[in-house]
């Protein structure tokens, strides 16, 4: 593990921080390495219900380390390699079992973005900036990130924003459907605790199970079948169903 990322566990909540302020939490190639290993922790523990990522220090991501990019992209062999590694961090965060929130303020760029795309909501405070960059470079966003994209906002935004490369703000952000919620910098870490607190009140394994489903309609499932229609029977004879309905009946908070 880079100390550049690092994963804090606090109860039930846990935070994949990027941690080069001086870069603006550029990612560089250790810190991609870095990803899956952090997040296998996360599904490992039984007490985490929540995943935030966040950078510290005012930024988001502002991308990956443009100054590994003569070494990284030196020879084919070498730009496939280097660009697995990404896509293996961008996917593993994807399929985190657990809601995953992204925190974001500042700059939130390129493959910080990609980051940001791979969590399931994002909450952002004002003057957070938005921008996809590969067109700058030369470069193409990877599949996996612009089927999230386009999933997320749409293929004119999407072609809109990797066609200019534009920076967006934080208020064209929310009605793009870049960002989920918005809120004052001082406001941002108590909206992101109220909806903890919402998520936590419910049931872990709906929540993980849910989770699943969605990622099947995403890949493209468009009827049920065998496996999703057993995914909906089996929480019936689950421990959390048993706990649910008997609270409602009590007229009491469940206790998952």
């Amino acid at each position: 593990m880079t100390e550049a990322i690092t994963l804090e566990t606090d109860g039930r909540v846990a935070r994949l921080v990027l941690d080069r302020p001086d870069k603006r939490n550029a990612l560089n190639e250790a810190m991609w390495q870095a990803i899956p290993g952090l997040l296998e922790q996360v599904e490992t523990d039984d007490r985490v219900r929540v995943l935030i990522v966040t950078g510290r220090g005012g930024s988001f991501a502002a991308g990956a380390d443009i100054s590994e990019f003569e070494d990284v992209y030196a020879t084919p062999d070498r730009a496939a390699a280097y660009s697995r590694t990404i896509a293996r961090a961008l996917d593993a965060l994807a399929a985190v079992s657990k809601p995953v929130l992204a925190r974001i303020e500042g700059a939130c760029v390129g493959g910080g973005y990609a980051l940001a795309l791979a969590c399931d909501l994002r909450f952002a405070a004002l003057g957070s900036r938005f921008a996809i960059t590969p067109g700058k470079l030369g470069l193409l966003y990877p599949f996996n990130d612009l089927k999230r994209l386009v999933d997320l906002a749409g293929v004119s935004t999407a072609k809109d924003l990797l066609f200019t490369a534009r920076m967006v703000g934080d208020k064209e952000a929310l009605a793009l459907g870049l960002i989920d919620r918005l809120e004052g910098p001082e406001a941002l870490d108590e909206a992101l605790a109220a909806y903890i607190d919402l998520i936590c009140a419910g049931s872990a394994r709906s929540a993980r199970m849910t989770k699943a489903m969605l990622a099947r309609i995403a890949a493209g499932q468009a009827e049920d079948d065998a496996e999703t229609e057993a995914m909906f029977l089996d929480a019936f004879s689950s421990a959390d169903f048993d706990e649910g309905y008997r609270a409602f009946l009590e007229k009491r908070k469940p206790r998952f």
